[in-house]
């Protein structure tokens, strides 16, 4: 609106004429940002094409000040974003160029471009609301500009130095992925940050210097397409989809939508169930029971597998002391780490924290990890995973058999049990190849001295072959479903159930897994 007043102020100077500024007036009214933009400044080209071969030699007196106006009014179309009012990137270009070295702080808010896909406006509202946030939290003479669709540029100048940069990004990030409320809807922008340093020795212009750090937020680890992506479908619901589903899981936490089930971990030598693994399960308030499948890999691609991790922890030793509560201090729970947990040297620290908080022994606590995430930087991994074990938690390989790693690196990192991945227990009694592959794990654990576990045991007859080859650990829907807390310790109790399951020779059939744990 401030444009479309401005460019009627000008429509109603004598000396402009109206079909002109009426051009001005319904572009700033009725066209998109964009074309407003575009039909603006060619109507300031039209303005001042007309007063130099029309009104100049009529008017000696006007002119210098109608020259002006039109210098403040296209000054501000070439230099002021139409939607977060921020300087645009040639401003940046030039304050660059002039300071000849400095930080440049970046930030790109993920979600713009997928969210401009199927409902614009609301991605211009949010930008917009993000730009005005950003701008009240900024020290005074911080530069900031908006670089390109989704990006925002702050130049920190030669004077400060990479810490306070970061720090100061850091912060921003943080402030800026509040939630932000559009009428009925609530959003919370993803916002990533990258830090660079210009130096006119380097040989690189402003621009180019501004592109080659713009263009490393394009490399985002897990941005693969889905498997769902590739099925025929309207792309525009598809992103709408998606985006609301990433929405709602940043609030799952919050609105208490997340809850743990515990799928019973037998012990067929000892004939007893000496714990569960906790798996984690999203129950929405418009969707019903979300697929793991569906809802883990987009939090490993949000970033929130860490954070999610941590509830999970820390939800899981809490229903361990309820177990000891009880009397069942011998249960130990499994809890499943991901590879952004692992990143850092931190993960004992937390999990001496969450047992003394909750008052767990160690031993009631099991740490399972893909073969694929245990073995990737073995060094790094047994530095974490000798402090684990100091504390006295147990390790384990999930999944195994699916990865690439060596025989070497098990022994390295001195894992305290194996689980089979289901791929190769399904149908064991009746495949020859599912027999070699399962026969080679058992025996590999026997000689490491590691428990060897098979895991999605839906049959009698699976769980009667593997038993029969020397395994004696065995997780699936043969001995019970993942249940909530209060079902888990049930079936603790019932220990008549157990030990049919254990020593029948009918077979129960197949149980269907409908869910990927």
């Amino acid at each position: 609106m401030r444009k479309a007043l401005t460019i009627r102020q000008l429509a109603a100077d004598r000396c402009i004429p109206p079909l002109v500024g009426s051009i001005a007036l319904i572009a700033a009214l009725l066209l998109a940002p964009s074309v407003s933009l575009i039909v603006a400044l060619c109507t300031t080209a039209l303005l001042a094409g007309w007063m130099m071969v029309v009104q100049r030699p009529a008017d000696t007196t006007g002119g210098p000040l109608l020259e002006q106006q039109l210098d403040a009014v296209r000054h501000r179309l070439v230099e002021q974003h139409p939607v977060s009012g921020l300087p645009v990137r040639e401003a940046l270009v030039a304050r660059i160029e002039e300071d000849r070295s400095g930080l440049l702080g970046a930030l790109v808010f993920s979600d713009f471009d997928r969210l401009t896909a199927f409902d614009p406006q609301l991605a211009d509202r949010i930008f917009a609301a993000s730009a005005a946030r950003l701008g009240a939290m900024l020290p005074r003479g911080r530069f900031v500009a908006q670089i390109d669709r989704g990006h925002i540029g702050l130049w920190f100048g030669p004077a400060l130095s990479e810490d306070a940069a970061w720090a100061e990004l850091d912060a921003i990030a943080y402030a800026l992925g509040d939630v932000l409320v559009d009428g009925d809807t609530q959003i919370i922008p993803q916002v990533a940050v990258r830090l660079a340093r210009f130096a006119e020795t380097e040989e690189l212009s402003p621009t180019a210097f501004i592109a080659r750090t713009i263009a490393s937020f394009s490399v985002v680890p897990g941005s693969a397409p889905s498997p769902a992506a590739a099925r025929p479908t309207d792309q525009t619901s598809l992103a709408r989809d998606r985006f609301v589903l990433e929405q709602d899981i940043r609030h799952a936490v919050d609105r208490r939508e997340l809850r743990l089930h515990f799928q019973p971990l037998v012990d067929a030598a000892q004939g007893t169930i000496g714990g569960a693994e906790a798996l984690l399960r999203w129950h929405h308030p418009v969707r019903g029971t979300v697929s793991p499948a569906e809802f883990v890999p987009i939090l490993e691609e949000l970033g929130l597998a860490g954070e999610i991790g941590t509830w999970v922890l820390n939800a899981a030793v809490r229903e361990a002391a309820e177990w000891r509560r009880l009397g069942f201090g011998r249960l130990r729970v499994a809890v499943n780490v991901s590879s952004l947990q692992l990143e850092g040297d931190d993960l004992p620290l937390l999990v001496a924290r969450t047992l003394q908080s909750h008052g767990v022994g160690a031993n009631q606590l099991e740490l399972e990890l893909t073969e694929s995430i245990a073995t990737s930087d073995t060094d790094h991994c047994r530095r974490v995973f000798g402090a684990l074990r100091q504390l006295g938690v147990k390790l384990a390989v999930d999944d195994f058999g699916t990865g690439y790693s060596g025989f070497s690196s098990l022994r390295t990192l001195a894992f305290d049990k194996i689980k089979i991945d289901r791929e190769f227990v399904t149908d064991v009694d009746s495949r020859g190849d599912s027999q070699a592959i399962c026969q080679s794990i058992i025996a590999l654990g026997r000689g490491l001295g590691i428990r060897v576990l098979a895991e999605g045991v839906e049959t009698h007859a699976e769980y009667a072959w593997l038993r029969r080859h020397g395994c004696h650990h065995f997780q699936g829907y043969y001995f019970g479903h993942p249940g909530d807390g209060e079902s888990f310790v049930a079936r603790v109790r019932d220990t008549a159930a157990l030990e049919a399951l254990l020593t029948t020779g009918l077979d129960h059939g197949r149980i269907i897994e409908r869910l990927t744990a």
